[in-house]
């Protein structure tokens, strides 16, 4: 079963604990107008591996307009798509190429987890108008146990901010779930700045089932490097495509005449064509489109979109699946970049 109680606490990070070896959670104290909780954060997994992670300075997502209209505390949320809810696969809040590992703690500076999270904990702390977002799973209230870090009273606080899914059979499968990934996003009003940390287990797969979360195994899986491993065939056919080898590199989302034309362009960054016999375009609410065709090598395609599929001008994300169903690449972009008619937004990575 998915995690008991996905939520996201909204508060000001007043208090930290660097995790040390004995502890490997970097724990923060958050404020939510008087009302005290505790941020457990995994920087290292139970089996002494070193947890990947991925720091977003400049992170845009749609979803930062809906976490800004949140008032401080604590908001028990469906696993769902639509809402504030995360998911690093479907909410294309990531490439999987981009998380990288990184040990706990190391000599040198800014190497380590600790100082990746603590650099903008302390930030945010000395920032009065900061705001942190904590997601994962709820613990407490805990009334006659006082907090073993910060000594509040009743104990209470949220944990399991990381990656919640493609979890291997075993002992951690039964919390795999889609919608349901945790995660911290600290907000900087003074200087419009948003900040993303995800964390995920080497041990977890990156593409899992979309009903339950369970891993889905295929033969590129867990290889961080293969968007730009050697091909050795005349064309690579619509089942066997590793992830980011054809890529989103654009969209044109706001046009300037009625009815709107609305565009996606593709990349292939293959030496070879790549099939796109049963591709799907899929929106922010899920809708689909088919493709067909090839894309040459090395060379990018636009893609016309066609109803259902809707780009919103409001901000919203872009994926692509191939035959198989499975996310090949994805894209988000904010009401901000969509404002202005007429220009492409381009995207990175």
């Amino acid at each position: 079963m998915p995690l008991n109680n996905y939520a996201v606490l909204k508060g000001r990070p007043i208090n930290n604990r660097l995790a040390t070896g004995s502890s490997p959670h970097y724990q923060v104290l958050v404020s939510e107008n008087g009302t005290l909780y505790r941020i457990a954060i995994n920087v290292r997994s139970q089996d002494g591996s070193e947890v990947e992670f991925l720091v977003r300075s400049r992170f845009e997502h749609p979803i930062t307009a809906q976490l800004a209209e949140l008032p401080e505390g604590l908001h028990p949320t469906p696993s769902q798509p639509g809402g504030v809810a995360l998911d690093f696969i479907r909410g294309n809040l990531m490439q999987p190429w981009e998380l990288k590992p990184l040990p706990i703690s190391a000599a040198g500076p800014d190497n380590d987890l600790n100082e990746k999270i603590d650099s903008y904990i302390q930030r945010a702390m000395s920032d009065e108008l900061a705001m942190i977002y904590a997601f994962g799973e709820t613990w407490g209230p805990e009334s006659d146990k006082a907090d073993q870090y910060f000594g509040f009273k009743p104990g209470r606080g949220i944990h399991d901010i990381h990656f919640n899914q493609g979890n291997p059979p075993g002992k951690y499968a039964s919390q795999n779930g889609p919608w349901q990934d945790g995660g911290l996003i600290l907000e900087f009003p003074r200087e419009n700045q948003w900040v993303a940390v995800f964390m995920k287990f080497q041990t977890q797969a990156w593409h899992s089932d979309d009903t339950d979360g369970s891993v889905i195994v295929q033969q590129n899986e867990g290889h961080p490097n293969l968007p730009h491993a050697p091909i050795d065939r005349d064309a690579i056919p619509a089942f066997d495509v590793p992830d980011g080898l054809v890529r989103i590199v654009a969209a044109y989302v706001n046009d300037v005449r009625t009815p709107e034309r609305e565009t996606v362009t593709l990349l292939n960054t293959a030496d070879v064509p790549v099939d796109l016999t049963g591709w799907q375009i899929k929106d922010k609410q899920k809708n689909t489109m088919t493709l067909s065709g090839s894309i040459a090598a090395g060379a990018t395609e636009v893609i016309e979109i066609r109803p259902p599929v809707a780009l919103s001008n409001k901000g919203g994300i872009i994926t692509l699946l191939n035959a198989q169903g499975l996310k090949v690449h994805g894209v988000s972009y904010t009401k901000e970049q969509a404002r202005q008619p007429g220009r492409t937004i381009p995207f990175q990575g």
